[in-house]
């Protein structure tokens, strides 16, 4: 129910992004100016006033996740948030959904993150919001986690550039951007009570990299994690937010907390300026009384009138927020004007983050591009050809705009002469669960008026036979909890259209129950299906006799990542491992298409001729897909996560205290050694490698070179050439091997610099890389600092962390 409360806060019925962006906002630079100009309106404020800045109101309209009613006689103005980060999500209407975060970090491009940012700001000026509470950019550490679309990657790197581009790109248009989940929030599974316990190390060199960054950018505000690290909460951390955000990193902007993650009300002494998040029964409609916060409000108040709470340290807290509202034009008595949404170039942009983003995973014998008969006589099977999977679920679930069927956009795209047939072959709702199945009988449709809440079915379901049952559940209006012996599916509008996970389930009968509650302007409907193992066969019975009379199978396939709880396995859902395993043999010209949100097992890829990785592609994905397939874009994404090839074969796999912890108890014990760093130290072979991805043409790259720079970091070159017969682009990668004369853990390569270059056929260019200090530096947790790892170290470029194609041996002196 967390999950539901914080989106019911809003409910009812690189390169200088500005540069490429219709319009520019208010945003500048903080200064001293603004410091004075805080302090001096704070000064001003009664108690309730201040107050009011330290904690999160329900948005009046119901639509964004907060509001702060500001003090409009000293001229400051209201304020009011949205979620993110892959777009601005309103409940009750539309925005522009980007791809996932996820396939924008697989660009390898500043330029791109910078456009992706200035689309969500320009939206979220456009559609009333002040802030967007995004990105999200904590470590890819565990494969299941079921927020890994919503970050950017395993590598810190990869991870900071593309956090600190979005972020600048956010704020060019006036919105205010939040740097999340600060810090070691890498898993759904209990992440309300785990404790992480991370070294000194791991903590400066993998976890906290990007959030330097960001705060580096300029981001307005950080969102503090609902985890402890190192046995203090992160919302009451005072080495987190005091000694390293604001004393080592110089964060100038506040500090608020993921929803309801507020863990006292003394939190404010210890670096939190904010608390987020009330206890909400159900849907509020507008006007009604709020919830009273539990820590930020009255509670605080009383602790500042007896002094336990020092009146100076709730002035520092709203000086802080105020000083960032008058940064971006909300202080002064007139608000600076909104723009028009441009949905044109915002969709164009989309389709170009998509295409370029996407992940050629495999390709053998050239299947893609689609050309000749091949491309005209296809089999399109799988439930997303029809119903497109634009984005992943939870806090991060934007409607769109508009969002076109691939199947559509592919069927177009191959002409009238062509012949293209659908089959679904994975059944998602299936039919309505029979009578003489459940007793006492369930009577589908309204079962809530607005507002209402309770129990809406409780009884049994009788299974004839043992096997594995989708159970479906589609809830509109409001939200449903349904529990199966056990099992519980949560369904209603950020669930996605319909909840239908695949049970397994013996012969019998088996408690059923079911709880919901409506929206304050909508009552509520739920309709309860299953797909039998019979009709699942069948669904793939189908599919399989479309696949065996086409020339092409085109599968798609799809995992369902959400908020609040992590993946169960790394394979896809359903029966679609068995759907493309048996669609492949019958047509050995098989191409899979993934939309998928992190890493998945592939027991069918060597049956299969490609696989395409469009992660969830947002609103242009049918038309970014279709390009991709035809050629009419040469893909040039690559992975920025490794992907396992068995369950228990990653950096916390096999050890329950490393995740998903034991006793809220969690250990980061494999250290610096996540993702492509763990592969490399255990000498196990991935599926796919962090930086893989393919593409219709090739390159060739020359022997690279270094020297050193003035500030201490390298500048690195390398000519590549484009020796194929397509335009492509390729995302050169440079890793930089161990220091001789470092003690602490160290990776045997790292990623230290990358850049993406386009050539056309037959051209040649001599790039350069400019690698950081930083990059040339591990953290001593001997003397708490950044040291610099000497002496001749190996430095390699090339397509992928396990496809490098030159070296150089480098010297790097202190």
């Amino acid at each position: 129910m967390a999950i539901v409360a914080s989106l019911l806060a809003g409910s009812t019925v690189a390169a200088s992004a500005s540069a490429s962006a219709p319009g520019a906002g208010v945003e500048r630079q903080a200064g001293s100016g603004q410091t004075e100009l805080a302090k001096a309106l704070v000064a001003q404020m009664t108690l309730d006033e201040k107050i009011s800045f330290v904690h999160w109101r329900l948005d009046p309209d119901r639509q964004g996740v907060g509001y702060l009613p500001g003090v409009p006689r000293l001229g400051i103005g209201e304020l009011r948030s949205a979620d993110g980060p892959n777009g601005i999500r309103l409940v009750g209407r539309t925005a522009t959904a980007l791809p996932a975060p996820i396939a924008l970090a697989s660009t390898f491009d500043d330029a791109m993150a910078g456009t992706y940012g200035a689309v969500m700001g320009r939206d979220g000026r456009a559609l009333g919001q002040d802030m967007v509470l995004g990105p999200m950019m904590n470590n890819i550490r565990v494969p299941h986690g079921g927020r890994n679309f919503e970050t950017f990657s395993e590598d810190p790197l990869v991870s900071s550039r593309t956090a600190a581009a979005q972020i600048k790109g956010i704020q060019s248009q006036g919105l205010m951007a939040t740097a999340k989940h600060f810090a070691a929030n890498n898993q759904e599974n209990n992440r309300f009570s785990v404790n992480a316990t991370v070294d000194e190390q791991t903590l400066r060199e993998i976890e906290l990299p990007a959030f330097e960054a960001s705060s580096k950018a300029g981001a307005a505000s950080f969102m503090c994690a609902y985890n402890g690290l190192n046995g203090k909460p992160s919302c009451g951390n005072e080495d987190l937010l005091n000694t390293i955000l604001r004393t080592q990193w110089g964060f100038q902007g506040w500090v608020m907390s993921d929803w309801q993650a507020t863990h006292s009300t003394d939190a404010i002494t210890k670096g939190l300026d904010q608390e987020m998040g009330v206890d909400l029964p159900g849907d509020i409609p507008p006007g009604a009384p709020e919830p009273e916060p539990k820590y930020f409000g009255e509670a605080l108040k009383r602790a500042v009138l007896d002094g336990t709470v020092p009146m100076a340290t709730l002035d520092r807290s709203v000086e802080r927020i105020v000083g960032q509202m008058e940064r971006f034009g909300l202080v002064g008595g007139t608000a600076p004007a909104r723009p028009e949404r441009d949905r044109t170039w915002a969709h164009a942009a989309s389709q170009k983050i998509a295409e370029n983003g996407a992940v050629l995973l495999r390709n053998q014998g050239n299947a893609l591009p689609l050309t000749g008969t091949a491309g005209k006589n296809i089999a399109v099977i799988g439930p997303t050809a029809t119903d497109p999977k634009v984005t992943g679920l939870g806090s991060a679930h934007v409607v769109p705009d508009a969002a076109a069927a691939p199947l559509d956009a592919l069927r177009e795209r191959a002409g009238a002469d062509a012949r293209v047939t659908y089959e679904q072959g994975e059944e998602i709702y299936g039919t309505d669960i029979p009578d003489s199945a459940l007793s006492p009988a369930f009577n589908k449709g309204r079962q809530l008026e607005p507002g209402q809440s309770g129990t809406l079915y409780e009884g049994t379901l009788t299974v004839p036979a043992d096997g594995e049952y989708r159970i479906a559940v589609r809830a509109t209006g409001g939200y449903a909890t349904v529990t199966l012996d056990g099992h519980t599916i949560e369904a209603g509008a950020v669930y996605g259209k319909v909840s239908s996970p695949l049970l397994k389930l013996t012969a019998g009968t088996h408690k059923l129950t079911m709880t919901g509650f409506a929206m304050s302007g909508t009552p509520l409907s739920v309709d309860l299906g299953w797909v039998t193992p019979e009709a699942s066969e069948a669904s793939i019975a189908k599919a399989v006799t479309a696949a065996r009379n086409a020339e092409t199978a085109l599968v798609f396939a799809y995992d369902d990542g959400t908020e609040g709880v992590d993946r169960p396995s790394l394979s896809l859902p359903g029966t679609q491992d068995k759907l493309i395993s048996a669609v492949a043999e019958a047509n050995p010209n098989t191409i899979v298409v993934l939309n998928t949100g992190s890493a998945v097992l592939m027991p069918w890829l060597d049956k299969t001729r490609a696989v395409l990785d469009m992660w969830y592609p947002g609103q242009a994905g049918a038309e970014a897909t279709t390009a991709l397939l035809y050629g009419d874009v040469n893909p040039s994404g690559k992975l920025t996560q490794s992907f396992p090839a068995r369950e228990d074969q990653h950096a916390v796999a096999g050890d329950p205290k490393r995740y998903p912890g034991v006793d809220n108890q969690q250990e980061y014990t494999e250290g610096i050694y996540v993702g492509y760093r763990w592969f490399d130290k255990a000498n196990v072979r991935p599926l796919f490698p962090f930086g893989h991805g393919l593409s219709y043409t090739s390159f060739r790259y020359g022997t690279p070179t270094a020297v050193s720079t003035p500030d201490g970091g390298l500048k690195v070159s390398v000519t590549i050439r484009n020796t194929g017969q397509r335009a492509g682009q390729e995302v050169v990668q440079a890793y930089l091997g161990a220091s001789p004369h470092v003690t602490a853990p160290q990776a045997r390569k790292k990623l230290v610099g990358y850049t993406k270059v386009a050539l056309d056929p037959g051209q040649e260019k001599r790039i350069t890389l400019t690698v950081d200090r930083r990059q040339l530096q591990y953290w001593d947790a001997a003397s708490h600092s950044w040291k610099t790892g000497t002496g001749s170290r190996l430095l390699q470029v090339g397509a992928s962390s396990a496809d490098l194609r030159g070296s150089t041996q480098v010297t790097i002196a202190q």
